[in-house]
């Protein structure tokens, strides 16, 4: 029976990976190919900067939520028509693929060196009596806010290239968000690029580029990541990606053209903002047109992915949030209530089939 079941291969254990992987897992002969061994909530990681024991209920080793699947750790390097080709040699038969590979980061392999990291990170904020947080979008917007709750004494200064913040929204938001942070006494410094070319561990001034010194004990990047998908340029999807390195899609999530492979999450050209919660609804919508596909069934039953409104919300702290609506933007304890407190942390985990807290032998 295990090999009459068709073999789905997924590439990347992110928020869209692991949904696809955890809901196909007795439906075929489901192998997760990931760099690391664990799944990231990765819209906790800024919380767990500044509450290191808040990444234990974050880090899910993949084998936590995947019983009855394979699991590889490494990096898919090449995919064939049949088959994928990983960085430690293996060679992975597929009938289907779905590609999640979301942005270049780079984290440990394992879920203890994760930890590790956070332990790090939060002994640099609590050493340091100002911190530099370089980038205004989401990333640097929330770090801004979890230090400036958490450790309302230090000095925490963020530049930002662009004009306002979150420019991935509307300006609304930004400017609200900004109100928020000046109410904390974060600096924010607009329309300035931090010069970090020959900077060295340990140096304390820096400089923008309109001239301007900062003096910080320490920084932290929150740049847009790339897209994970450069290394497809050498496979047989060369011409399936757009001018950015996005993967062309079509309505049912499948690379155009081809129907035994789909793509989910940032690294697809579906017009909308990239987050992590449509990302998820992304891969329902592939588990249900691979279950059709699997079981035989017509098309005409797969499900249709229709592009999101923007919609966001950013926490500012444990209790605030900046929220972008489709008819309005509001800010304070009642998007705050919505997102800021758990972070969608219990939720996530329970979507896993995994209890709300970590539970100890």
């Amino acid at each position: 029976m295990e090999k009459d079941r068709k073999r789905v291969v997924i590439l990347g254990g992110g928020v869209a990976g692991s949904v696809v992987a955890r809901s196909l897992q007795f439906h075929a002969r489901v192998t997760l190919v990931d760099s690391k061994e664990y799944f990231e909530i990765p819209w906790a990681n800024l919380r767990s900067m500044v509450e290191p024991s808040f990444a234990e209920r974050t880090l899910i080793n993949h084998r936590d939520y995947l019983t009855n699947a394979d699991i590889v750790t490494s990096e898919a390097v090449n995919i064939t028509e049949t088959e994928v080709l990983t960085a430690d040699g293996r060679r992975i038969g597929y009938d289907y693929l779905v590609i999640a590979t979301g942005r270049a980061d780079s984290v440990p392999k394992t879920r203890s060196e994760r930890l590790n990291q956070f332990n790090e990170e939060n002994r640099k904020i609590k050493s340091a009596r100002s911190i530099l947080i370089i980038g205004g979008g989401p990333t640097g917007v929330e770090l801004a806010g979890e230090i400036a709750v958490d450790f309302p004494d230090k000095k925490v200064i963020l530049v930002h290239k662009g004009s306002r913040l979150l420019e991935f929204i509307g300006a609304k938001a930004g400017h609200k968000a900004l109100k928020w942070l000046k109410s904390k006494n974060v600096v924010v410094k607009l329309d300035q690029r931090v010069n970090l070319n020959g900077f060295t561990d340990g140096q304390k001034i820096y400089r923008t580029s309109i001239g301007e010194t900062i003096e910080a004990d320490c920084h932290f990047l929150c740049m847009g990541k790339p897209l994970s998908t450069a290394w497809l340029k050498e496979t047989e999807l060369e011409n399936d990606l757009d001018s950015q390195g996005r993967i062309k899609v079509d309505e049912k999530l499948r690379v155009n053209g081809r129907g035994n492979i789909f793509a989910i999450g940032d690294i697809t050209n579906i017009p909308e903002i990239k987050q992590g919660f449509l990302a998820q609804q992304q891969a329902e919508v592939v588990v249900n047109n691979l279950k059709v596909i699997i079981q035989g069934a017509r098309e005409c039953k797969m499900e249709t992915y229709k592009p999101h409104s923007a919609i966001a919300i950013v926490s500012l702290g444990r209790k605030e949030a900046v929220a972008q609506l489709p008819f309005w933007t509001i800010t304070g304890r009642i998007p705050g209530f919505i997102k800021s407190g758990d972070l969608f942390v219990g939720r996530t985990r329970r979507q896993m089939g995994l209890s709300y807290d970590i539970v100890k032998a």
